[in-house]
């Protein structure tokens, strides 16, 4: 399938053949969903803790003796119904982090960038760079290329680029060596380079 290559400008400079396999395959909303609640997962710290009725202080005594007050039983003031005492299963420290085979996450991509295409976010852009690092330069060409919300993928690493783009809320840079499925989720417009389109042409072809 070929699509327009857009200049930095927002003119047609040319055109580039995109993998079949990639970008008008089967969509699975099943991967595409796990591939998501497996991004979501990764970002949690699970660095949450509560303390149980053996760390929180005090409790060494019985409250009062068993029989004879009228009250209820008690054995410690730092149980779980006093005030100040432990707390029931909740939550500690743990690991969310979930880990899909790379089969599953391959396909999980193709549907996520299908789905994308089908809906007419992809869009392919020339080879660029921002020398200056300022924000006005990366969002003259993100309003020139009539980008409301999107992520761009370029193929390498850009320090001046990712200096340009950080500051805009709007516009989030990916390598694609490191894809965010969240972002291209819930973005409108996937921006891809030339250079980055050949790299996911190749890297995410059915078979590779």
């Amino acid at each position: 399938m070929v699509v327009d290559v857009y200049t930095v400008d927002g003119n047609v400079k040319g055109q580039i053949e995109l993998n079949e396999t990639i970008f008008n395959a089967k969509i699975n909303d099943v991967l595409i969903y796990e591939l998501i609640k497996a991004a979501n997962a990764n970002l949690r710290q699970g660095t949450h803790d509560t303390r149980e009725r053996c760390d929180v202080s005090g409790g060494g005594a019985k409250p009062w003796r068993q029989k004879g007050t009228g009250r209820a039983r008690q054995g410690s003031i730092r149980a779980p119904q006093w005030k100040g005492g432990g707390v029931v299963f909740g939550p500690h420290p743990r690991d969310y982090r979930i880990e899909l085979p790379k089969g599953i996450r391959q396909e999980a991509y193709r549907s996520l960038l299908s789905l994308k295409f089908k809906e007419g976010a992809i869009k392919v852009v020339e080879d660029f760079k921002v020398e200056s690092g300022k924000t006005k330069d990366i969002a003259s060409i993100a309003k020139k290329l009539n980008i409301k919300k999107g992520v761009l993928i370029i193929d390498s690493e850009d320090s001046m680029l990712k200096r340009a783009i950080r500051n805009i809320p709007w516009f989030v840079y990916n390598n694609v060596k490191r894809l965010s499925s969240r972002d291209i989720f819930y973005t409108q417009t996937v921006l891809i380079t030339e250079s980055a389109a050949k790299i996911i042409n190749s890297k995410y072809a059915k078979g590779e």
